[in-house]
């Protein structure tokens, strides 16, 4: 049968070849949402592991560049304690610096009690609470098991709904592990599943040390769905392995419509080895252009975000889409 459409198919004009292509890929991308919200993570998922302190007033900068390219969503800073996190150390400063856009959100990360209570001193629009799908990881990285994350999230999640603020949650290690290695997607899925019930209004999903393939998301995607709707997911893909906008894709194949992701490829794990930074957002914003979703996002204003962030860190960009621009110059 295919191999006698094929000869029917050969058999017409060079026009109508193409305009079957054409129309074919039309129908290809008719399942895809035609709108995605981009949650920019740089300035903290990206800044936070850098190992000298990138100052204040380059932060400040960053993020109010990122706004000119009209993110949606800007996680902007995490508070941490300085302890842990001494890149985040000047969150205030930071919050308080910023030039904030009416229609952008922007984010903080708050692990307990006493940094939401800073985060809403310092007027965030949003926190995120973190957990993690594998329990060596979870103790590790936040240093209780996964059960007590939760448990420790609840005061958190009770003053945001108090407040009336809404509370985004994290699943670390959701496609494999740096001490386990493979994580199982049942076990991905009663971790949101936790979240959603602790009254965070979306999970995103964070291939943490990028070791994820497209079949694999999709079977993730399909497994944490029959616990929580899709409307709730988000991803998180890093790019270690090469496979982060194919993941990206197939997300968006199986009706995930949110993708997090960190102008100039900035970021990565820091337990993971090899383990490269955040997809950048450049590359996500040109998959989306290609694939006519509407993100709202200035492309343009973005790739001068992510050169002004990389020359500040004294660094070649990580986003292909700005390489190749730049060489084209």
């Amino acid at each position: 049968m295919a191999a006698s459409l094929q000869r029917i198919f050969c058999s017409r004009s060079s026009a109508f070849q193409k305009n079957f292509i054409r129309n074919y890929a039309k129908i290809g991308m008719a399942g895809l949402p035609s709108f995605v919200k981009i949650v920019e993570v740089g300035p903290r998922d990206g800044l936070q592991n850098e190992k000298d302190m990138v100052p204040t007033d380059v932060k400040i900068q960053f993020v109010n560049k990122l706004s000119a390219a009209n993110l949606p969503v800007i996680e902007v800073t995490s508070f941490v304690s300085p302890k842990w996190v001494p890149q985040m150390a000047d969150h205030d400063a930071v919050m308080q610096g910023i030039d904030r856009h009416p229609d952008i959100t922007y984010s903080v990360l708050t692990p307990n009690l006493k940094g939401f209570h800073a985060a809403m001193a310092n007027r965030a629009d949003e926190v995120a609470i973190f957990g993690a799908a594998s329990e060596s990881f979870s103790k590790k990285n936040i240093n209780c098991s996964i059960e007590e994350s939760l448990k420790r999230f609840e005061e958190v999640t009770k003053a945001a709904r108090e407040a009336n603020i809404p509370v985004r949650g994290y699943v670390s290690c959701v496609l494999g592990c740096p001490y386990e290695n493979d994580v199982s997607p049942e076990r991905v899925a009663e971790v949101a599943e936790g979240l959603i019930a602790l009254g965070c209004y979306e999970v995103s999903l964070g291939d943490t040390i990028g070791v994820g393939t497209p079949g694999g998301m999709k079977d993730l995607i399909a497994t944490v769905t029959r616990k929580i709707p899709v409307e709730k997911v988000a991803v998180h893909c890093h790019d270690t392995y090469g496979q982060a906008l194919a993941n990206i894709l197939a997300a968006l194949q199986m009706g995930v419509s949110v993708v997090d992701s960190s102008v100039a490829g900035l970021g990565g794990c820091p337990y993971a080895r090899a383990a490269s930074g955040n997809v950048s957002t450049e590359d996500v914003v040109y998959l989306m252009n290609g694939l006519a979703i509407n993100t709202g996002v200035n492309i343009q204003r973005l790739m001068e975000a992510g050169q002004f962030i990389s020359h500040a860190l004294g660094r070649k960009t990580g986003s292909k889409v700005a390489q190749a621009t730049q060489s084209s110059l």
